[in-house]
């Protein structure tokens, strides 16, 4: 396969699992900083996309898809710790979670939902990113065998 379209395919599915940018760049034998590069862009790409897009997608999804009339359960002990986290760290907490537990999408969502600013959300989102990209970058190439043990791949 050629070396552009193994970088699309860290880039995209960095977009939507930061994870999956480390573990494919490794497989593919790139080096630590072009895999977390790529992995970070990736994870950043989808932060901008929703929180400049994200009311626009939102109303074309229920257009094209109608809204289901399904009634869910207001407080579930999810939702309680998403509540918990954003009041004792708001936007900073947020982002720091997004990479490791979130995924990028739910992310920022989660951080609009609950009414960050958006220069706070990229800002927060960059740092934090860039950290665990990183991190999870060099996890995967010289700690394979610890994630394997706990279960992450």
């Amino acid at each position: 396969m050629p070396t552009p379209i193994k970088y699309l395919i860290i880039y995209t599915l960095s977009g939507l699992k930061i994870i999956f940018g480390p573990t494919l760049g490794m497989a593919y034998g790139f080096n630590v900083v072009e895999t977390a590069l790529i992995s970070w862009l990736g994870m950043m790409t989808t932060v901008y996309i929703l929180s400049y897009f994200g009311t626009e997608i939102r109303t074309l999804t229920v257009r094209v898809f109608g809204k289901k009339k399904q009634k869910k359960k207001v407080f579930t002990p999810r939702k309680r710790r998403f509540v918990k986290i954003w009041k004792t760290y708001g936007v900073m907490g947020i982002a720091f979670l997004t990479p490791v537990l979130l995924s990028p999408p739910g992310g920022t969502i989660l951080a609009n939902a609950f009414g960050g600013k958006r220069e706070d959300i990229i800002r927060w989102m960059w740092i934090f990113g860039g950290f665990w990209s990183f991190t999870l970058t060099l996890l995967v190439k010289y700690a394979s065998w610890f994630l394997k043990d706990i279960g992450i791949i």
